[in-house]
């Protein structure tokens, strides 16, 4: 059992009891990938295995989980909803290194700065992330450019303990995606044209920006070499793009 497996097997279950959930295709050569890295008594075997599902209102739930020994566990776990409807992400991006765990965890808006969208989305979490705050302290420097992408209800910390991880962040994990489902429930279908519009170029601006700067390109390219990271990044892990030039052709 590695540190982030009842993270992902919590959200799997979690989800099959509360969506309408069905797989979404992972392409061909992605739902595993297998690599040996270091040398002589120093070598680890590194697992990267992929999940993917979508439900009536969200296009996309995926996960990445990499299971690299003691010092190398990853789970990236994010949620994109359906361009009709001016929900939220949800991004998890669980990192245990040789220097300890990086932890980020927020429902990320598409439009931060308005007022309307914070009172519907940001609001109503605050209380969770007081609460798992006081555990769980800020983790210092974040860069100015991500912020836009990130509410004020961002939950990043760097513990300095497993059992923290394993107890402190599996709760908060829990109850961010406990109250992510409740929004999902709640969500309506946007009809306004311009409000549509608006959706799809936010959330292009998200993926955009995610995949340009994902943190595990170098990881992966490392492991897996450049050919195969690129098409895991835009081809899986952040597809609308590749999506929305299938449906316009």
């Amino acid at each position: 059992m590695t540190l982030y497996q009842p993270f992902l097997d919590y959200a799997i279950a979690l989800l099959q009891e509360r969506l309408d959930l069905r797989p979404y295709p992972i392409p061909a050569g992605f739902e595993s990938k297998q690599a040996t890295v270091g040398k002589g008594k120093h070598q680890e075997e590194v697992l990267t295995t992929s999940y993917a599902y979508q439900s009536p209102k969200l296009r996309q739930i995926r996960a990445a989980h990499v299971q690299g020994g003691n010092s190398l566990q990853v789970l990236n776990f994010v949620i994109f909803p359906h361009l009709n409807y001016d929900l939220p992400f949800f991004g998890a991006d669980l990192v245990t290194l040789p220097g300890g765990h990086l932890i980020a965890l927020d429902m990320q808006p598409l439009f931060r700065n308005e007022p309307t969208y914070q009172a519907k989305y940001t609001q109503p979490i605050l209380p969770i992330f007081h609460a798992h705050q006081q555990h769980l302290p800020w983790g210092g420097d974040f860069p100015a450019e991500a912020q836009p992408f990130f509410s004020p209800a961002f939950l990043w910390t760097r513990p300095q303990q497993t059992e923290v991880v394993e107890t402190h962040v599996f709760a908060a994990f829990k109850d961010y995606l406990q109250a992510y489902l409740d929004f999902v429930e709640q969500a309506e279908p946007i009809t306004d044209t311009q409000s549509l519009k608006d959706i799809e170029q936010a959330q292009l601006r998200y993926l955009r920006y995610r995949a340009e700067k994902d943190p595990a390109r170098g990881m992966f390219t490392r492991f897996y070499g450049a050919e195969w990271t690129e098409e895991y990044i835009h081809g899986f892990l952040f597809d609308l793009e590749r999506k929305l030039l299938v449906t316009s052709e």
